[in-house]
């Protein structure tokens, strides 16, 4: 038997592989990788060179994002492909 969480993201991976690759769906991705309450906190921009531009509102969610940026890259990669996203910089709040 397969856990619902790890069903649910290879039937997303499926659905999303047919889908062209867009900044939409880089940032339904991201919404889903990093969740909502943090998807509502940042903007994103993706380029075709695979670089994906966050910015947050504040400081505070700068180190929370900096913090969670591992467990979100591998969540975005899984969900969009492994050499989609090469790169997450993130902008806005105090430079570290």
């Amino acid at each position: 038997m397969e856990a619902l969480d790890t069903a649910a993201a290879r039937v997303l991976r499926t659905i999303l592989d047919q889908q062209p690759l867009t900044e939409a769906k880089i940032r339904f991705a991201w919404r889903l990788s990093a969740g909502p309450t943090l998807a509502a906190a940042t903007a994103v921009e993706w380029s075709a060179d695979g670089r994906l531009r966050v910015t947050v509102k504040s400081d505070e969610w700068r180190r929370e994002l900096v913090r969670a940026r591992p467990l979100i890259l591998q969540r975005l990669r899984e969900l969009v492909g492994r050499d989609v996203v090469k790169a997450l910089h993130v902008m806005g709040g105090a430079p570290r």
